[in-house]
Order: C-alpha cells, then structure tokens, then sequence
C-alpha cells in the first residue's frame, strides 16, 4: 500500500517559513510530524525556506530538498523578494528522510534575475539528468519593466548545477510551476501570476512543444497557486493541490481520472483534512510503507 509525505511551510509568522513534515495514508488526510515543529531549518542567508519541493533520487538512492531562500517575517516584503531577492536555491539531502544534511546556498539564476522562487526537479529521460525549474524576475534588454518566467538548470547530483537558462516564458507573468510525468506524457501545472489560475499544458518532451489542455475546472478557480499533483494509484486517480493564498485557506485538493481531460473534482472540506497546521505551498512524495513506519516512529 501506498502513503504520503507532504513536505512544505505554514505562512509569514515565527518559524512559519521553515520545513514542516505530514503524512498521510490516502493523500488527503494528514497528520503533522514532529509535534507540528520544523524538521528542516535554514540558520545562514534570509534564514527562512518557502516552497519546498522533495524528490527522490533514481540515481544514487535517497532523497533531496529544495526550496526557496525568502523569509518575509524579516519585514522586507514583497517588493524587495521579487526585484532583490536571492538568486540561490536551498538544498538538503537525505539517505533515510530522517537525516538531513545542513540546509546549503546554491547560486543558480542568471545575474539579472531579481529572484529564484518556487524551484522543482523532474528527471529527464532524454538527458539522464534532472532538470530543476523556478521562477525569476528578469528585466531584459528593450524591455519596460520585469516579468516572471521559468528558468531552469540541470545536474546529476544536486551538487552542482548548469548556468541558466529560458524555459517558459507566457504573455502574462508566470511562476510556480509543477511537472509530473505519466505515460510516456509530461503535464505542467503552472500559476498565471496575472490572473491567479492555474493553467495545464502537456507535451512528450520537456524541451518539445506543449499544447493547454482546456479545464473548466482550473478556469473557474482563481486566486490560488503553489500547484503539487501527485498519482493515487489505488484509487485510479490524481489529486492537485492549489494553495488558496487569496483566502488564506490552505490546500484544496481536487481529483481526476483522466489528466488529459483536464476534468478535476473539487472535493468538499468533509473528504479531506489537512491537519492542525496550515499548509502552505509545498510538495507530496508518495512513501512505501516501510518509509511511512520510519517516519512515524521517528516524528510521529
């Protein structure tokens, strides 16, 4: 049987902007680890982490953490984390998900970048290599003003990255983006930063052309971001997540049969519980039993 790790941050308070740990059986309830304490802290930099996204590695075996350095409880908002913001990744390793390795500063975004937020990995098959993506800020030459696009570095090791370059770029701004791989298929859920919805697309390469697959669903939904899908394969099923930033709601999960559809259930507040803390963009890693067992013994 299958269960989940979701890992992620709770909000712009004391400590929010740390890594928090819950678990789940069936991926829409949750239960906090560590007696609902950060299990991952950054002590150097902003000394804060955001958006953390977990993957396992096919390569070496084990685990790695990356996240956003930003911690807007220091009070310097908005403004200076999109346009001065740091241009590094954070990154933790782990061969048990119990023993994390010191949180380090990894320079990733361009220099002109005014920001790296949001970063997620997906393995390429093509290159037999990871392909990690995030958000920056970038005023290019001849332009007005800055715009939010997609970046993205490769590495074998999350050690050492290569320079930077262009991934997405929309008409409208565009961050927060997430990848899953199925079928020989690759679904990106990205925000639109203009009209706070999230958009699908697909394609079978992830340097190849992507067509949108129109949703209802996510077109009627606004005000969220910080998209995860992750497979219920049990169930048959994929569930996404959006984190309902503009109502301060937390996680919504919402369930399909079929992602090329782009038909999603929004479940209903009774189907789910996402624990006592708030749960604040993150990601889910799905666990074998013996790695939930660990992990609950350990945390629980």
């Amino acid at each position: 049987m299958a269960a989940y790790l979701m890992v992620h941050f709770t909000g712009e308070r004391e400590d929010g902007e740390q890594i928090y740990f819950s678990v789940s059986k069936d991926g829409l309830h949750y239960r906090d680890l560590n007696g609902g304490e950060p299990v991952i802290r950054l002590k150097t930099g902003e000394k804060g982490i955001r958006d953390p996204f977990i993957i396992r590695s096919g390569r070496e075996g084990g685990f790695h953490i990356i996240g956003t350095e930003l911690r807007l409880a220091n009070g310097k908002g908005w403004e200076v984390a999109q346009y001065e913001g740091s241009r590094n990744l954070v990154v933790s390793h782990s061969s048990d998900l119990l023993h994390w390795s010191e949180p380090e500063l990894v320079e990733v975004g361009i220099p002109e970048a005014g920001c790296v937020w949001a970063p997620e990995a997906i393995y390429d098959r093509e290159r037999d290599a990871y392909l990690v993506f995030f958000a920056s800020m970038v005023k290019n030459a001849g332009e007005a003003k800055a715009k939010q696009r997609i970046y993205a570095v490769y590495t074998k090791d999350f050690v050492t990255f290569s320079q930077a370059e262009l991934y997405i770029e929309r008409e409208n701004h565009v961050i927060d983006t997430t990848i899953l791989y199925e079928d020989g298929v690759y679904y990106r859920y990205s925000k639109d930063e203009v009209t706070k919805r999230i958009r699908c697309d697909c394609g079978t390469s992830l340097h190849g052309d992507f067509q949108e697959i129109p949703s209802e669903t996510l077109r009627g939904l606004a005000g969220v971001e910080g998209p995860i899908i992750f497979p219920m394969a049990e169930q048959g099923q994929w569930c996404l997540m959006v984190d309902q930033f503009a109502t301060n709601g937390g996680y919504l999960p919402l369930v399909t049969d079929d992602l090329k559809s782009g038909v999603f259930r929004i479940l209903k507040s009774t189907q789910y519980d996402m624990g006592q803390n708030k749960k604040r963009h993150g990601s889910v890693l799905v666990l074998t039993d013996a790695e939930y067992a660990r992990l609950v013994n350990a945390l629980g």
